[in-house]
């Protein structure tokens, strides 16, 4: 399930313009998201540029498009750059995620263009020091850490910067997600500067995903959210509720902060919402919609 498969390499560098063409429609429209009679194909399909267990690699100048799946994908890798690219498939185009990290640390990804069917930029398992900046995404699902700790597994993110990114109608703006009952952590995590156009949820943190057909069970075990900085974040939220952070009762949210955000309606401009639930912190600076973060 891998068509352009970089394995053990150090010291790669992929460049000098052109597109990779993944060609996914026919993938796309056997596929049980977007195809609703039976039959349908509900497998795995092939991440179209992935690298795996490498070292000192870059990416940069080309453009990728319409992958089968996720479209860059780089797992067990360190030293890793990502920029100067074009990233692009159709809006509707299933789980197309424009650049994934699994399980990679110190990485750089910068100055890139994603429109997508997924989410822009997505990390998961244990993934640390990563800084993505300068960022133009939609459409697409946002940026996202997560999902986390699916069928129980531990897994831990730390050390994120999201700076300087602007986020055009897109389904999510920055997001962590997690699935009840896993394990690990996500802190020391810093959105800032990050300009909103018609985002559907702006600032999401949930620690109930559940992505299946079938209700997820309750359960008490969650991977902990702690030390996450909202900061600069301005624009106009599609839906009323422009912050959403929902965390578990067993293992609340802590040390969260939103600092100069300022999200208000983009029809009318009016007064957007905020919720939290087991969530606590402090806000500083112009709060808008108003912090609704319980005092640590």
């Amino acid at each position: 399930m891998k068509w352009l498969y970089i394995y053990g390499v150090d010291g790669l560098s992929v460049s000098g313009g052109g597109t990779i063409d993944g060609m996914g429609q026919q993938w796309w429209a056997s596929t049980c998201k977007r195809k609703k009679t039976q039959p349908c194909y509900s497998g795995p399909r092939p991440k179209a540029v992935h690298f795996e267990e490498c070292r000192g690699v870059s990416v940069q100048g080309v453009t990728l498009q319409n992958a089968q799946q996720f479209q860059l994908t780089f797992t067990r890798c360190s030293c890793v750059k990502a920029s100067f690219l074009r990233v692009i498939a159709p809006a509707d185009s299933p789980n197309t995620d424009g650049i994934h990290l699994n399980d990679t640390s110190h990485v750089h990804i910068t100055d890139n263009l994603i429109s997508t069917g997924d989410d822009c930029v997505s990390m998961v398992g244990n993934c640390s020091d990563v800084h993505v900046k300068d960022i133009s995404c939609g459409p697409g699902h946002g940026i996202s850490i997560g999902s986390l700790g699916k069928n129980r597994t531990t897994d831990m993110v730390e050390n994120v910067r999201v700076d300087t990114c602007l986020l055009t109608n897109t389904t999510n703006g920055v997001r962590i997600k997690s699935w009840q009952g896993g394990m690990g952590f996500a802190r020391d995590l810093r959105f800032e500067n990050i300009l909103m156009k018609n985002v559907s949820n702006p600032i999401i943190v949930d620690q109930y995903y559940c992505d299946q057909p079938t209700p997820c069970a309750n359960q008490t075990q969650a991977v902990e959210v702690r030390k996450v900085e909202f900061a600069n974040i301005r624009g106009t939220s599609a839906t009323a509720q422009a912050i959403s952070i929902a965390c578990s009762d067993t293992v609340p949210c802590r040390e969260l902060e939103l600092a100069n955000v300022n999200l208000t309606l983009a029809e009318g401009g009016g007064r957007a919402t905020a919720l939290c639930y087991r969530a606590s912190g402090k806000s500083v600076g112009t709060v808008v919609p108003p912090s609704c973060l319980a005092k640590s």
